[in-house]
């Protein structure tokens, strides 16, 4: 029966129990439970039960050009990439966003938040990998009064066209940034999105170049200038927001505004790293975490994240206190589950059987003082065995079915892509 799956003898909180899944659904958790015949039984011993990732802030389709655009400032980065993604056409985008559905879900990611191109194919690839995505139709216009128009269009007929994608599978509308739409489109999206309700998704403060442009020209902060437009409340989802003054910390905060903290693609293109965790947590924010493209954080692995997310704030606050481990598994979990709707991201009933387990028979794991420090700062994203969405396992034993055939076509593509752009 679909999504109806009996966990037996999984550690929870440090306790054996069993977990009854009935109809996707966290049904009981309780000892020996007893749940009849026909039920898919999955013996759970030796493993720790968790919370499956949501990632924040992806570029799913981008996992075709890791490695391709190195030690590059996010300018000269964005120019590159630009360039690259002219090539782009159906076949790449949906074996890269298979790609990437399969690194996601080996390490531990249930669900994400994605902006970018010919989100179609990459709806038929999501579908295809059993996990969960918000997929956002991207507005990038430069200006360009004919690419305002046409934009406006294709995502009317993409919104259309997603009433017939499955629950799993929801559509959402992304402002690029503020420097590559015009305000006339920014204020279109928004309304579009609102009237409907969907989610928004954009960039926002990820340089100090950008901000202090930004000041020059309008003489406020970009933040301050999302709010004058009406366009900060709990529908936005603004991505890296690293360059951030007090002001701009009690606007997101005030108006409930979800930030994406992305912190290796952060570290790499040398945007920044002094993250304002605390401040946003308190002024009221929903913080979560992302990992951005493959591009430029060159993998998706969102334990891999928090654990350098909760290193830096530790390093430049130099206080070993900073982000506790529960604040920080939240920040990949339940916070992300919440910005996008989902009733997930905890192992309790009533909640979605989105989970992970974590195999916990390796060196990593011994001794057993604290298990979530284990997972974080000891182990790699190897030591997880299983990934349920929904009640269906998606992996097991570290295997995703289909993942050969996954690997061979990106292969392939990634080949094809590269003689295109260099024809």
């Amino acid at each position: 029966m679909k999504g109806n799956l009996l966990l037996r003898n999984v550690l929870l909180e440090g306790c054996s129990c069993d977990i009854y899944i009935k109809d996707g659904t966290i049904s009981r958790i309780g000892s020996a439970l007893q749940c009849g015949d026909g039920i898919q039984v999955l013996d759970g011993r030796g493993m720790s039960v968790l919370p499956a990732f949501v990632n924040m802030h992806t570029h799913a389709g981008m996992t075709l050009f890791r490695g391709i655009c190195e030690d590059m400032p996010l300018k000269a980065w964005l120019d590159a990439v630009w360039k690259a993604e002219t090539a782009l056409d159906d076949d790449l985008v949906y074996w890269g966003t298979r790609l990437a559905c399969l690194e996601m879900i080996r390490t531990g990611t249930v669900a994400f938040n994605d902006m970018y191109w010919r989100i179609d194919r990459a709806a038929q690839a999501v579908e295809d990998s059993g996990m969960r995505a918000r997929l956002t139709y991207c507005f990038l216009d430069g200006g360009n009064p004919d690419k305002q128009r046409l934009q406006r269009e294709e995502c009317e007929a993409m919104y259309a066209e997603s009433r017939s994608w499955s629950s799993r599978v929801r559509f959402g509308v992304s402002i690029h940034a503020h420097y590559t739409v015009s305000d006339d489109n920014m204020l279109w999206a928004a309304d579009f999105a609102r009237s409907r309700g969907l989610l928004l998704h954009t960039h926002l403060s990820e340089t100090r170049t950008e901000n202090e442009a930004h000041q020059a020209r309008y003489g406020v902060s970009p933040t301050r200038r999302l709010a004058d437009m009406g366009l900060l409340g709990r529908d936005l989802t603004a991505a890296h927001t690293l360059w951030l003054s007090d002001e701009d910390v009690r606007l997101l905060g005030d108006s409930g505004t979800t930030v994406v903290h992305n912190v290796n693609s952060n570290l790499k293109l040398a945007s920044g790293w002094r993250f304002r965790y605390n401040e946003l947590r308190d002024a009221g924010a929903n913080v979560t975490m992302g990992t951005d493209g493959a591009g430029s954080s060159n993998n998706l692995d969102l334990r891999e994240a928090l654990k350098t997310a909760a290193l830096a704030q530790k390093a430049w606050r130099e206080d070993p206190a900073a982000l506790p481990l529960d604040e920080l598994l939240a920040m990949g979990t339940v916070n992300g589950a919440r910005a996008l709707g989902l009733n997930s991201g905890k192992v309790e009933e009533g909640a979605l059987a989105d989970l992970i387990l974590v195999d916990t028979a390796s060196p990593f794991f011994v001794p057993a003082h604290n298990f979530k420090a284990n997972f974080i700062y000891s182990a790699n994203s190897s030591c997880i065995d299983t990934l349920i969405c929904g009640g269906r396992i998606l992996m097991q034993g570290g295997r995703v079915e289909g993942q050969e055939e996954v690997l061979a076509r990106a292969r392939e593509e990634t080949e094809r892509f590269l003689r295109k752009i260099n024809a």
